[in-house]
């Protein structure tokens, strides 16, 4: 079976920036990626990358960021006045809050404060980064139709009577 359009898909990355600084790994915290694919859950270059591969496969899979998260718009970089953040009782780099009006909401992060505004940046962490993904692929399966209509896995793990080429 390979991974094609509604198949859910388990997998186990390391994630690395183009100079080699390791950004996440899977294996590490011993919880495989599962994903719906064709359903946008994952970055759209990384799931056109594994498209057609099987169960056992290894890849090396390169995304500059236009194939990633995009480039780095500097417009997305705003200073905020510090009294919009009245329900924060405590401000301190790197936190995240949803921003903007209904429907048109988007994480920003903190990255700079001081007495009278707070700098955020609603820029994707990895975006402007070329990232490169070492994949290995655990198992491919049918999704349910509750998965189909939700979009996305429903179960956290695979269970080993529904998959091919299912290991531990």
């Amino acid at each position: 079976m390979s991974i094609n359009m509604h198949r859910v898909v388990s997998l186990h990355y390391l994630l690395s920036d183009e100079g080699g600084q390791l950004l996440d790994n899977t294996r590490a915290r011993n919880m495989p990626l599962h994903y719906l694919h064709g359903h946008n859950n994952i970055v759209a270059g990384l799931e056109m990358a594994l498209d057609k591969h099987g169960v056992g496969e290894t890849l090396c899979i390169t995304l500059t960021p236009e194939r990633a998260y995009g480039a780095r718009n500097e417009a997305l970089v705003q200073k905020v006045a510090r009294n919009a953040f009245d329900n924060a009782t405590h401000l301190e780099h790197g936190m995240r809050f949803q921003a903007g009006m209904p429907g048109n909401e988007r994480v920003v992060t903190v990255v700079d404060i001081n007495e009278a505004q707070v700098t955020v940046d609603a820029n994707h962490p990895l975006a402007g980064k070329t990232l490169v993904y070492e994949v290995e692929i655990l198992a491919i399966r049918e999704a349910t139709r509750d998965e189909l209509a939700v979009g996305h896995p429903l179960e956290p793990s695979i269970s080993h009577r529904d998959v091919e080429g299912y290991r531990h």
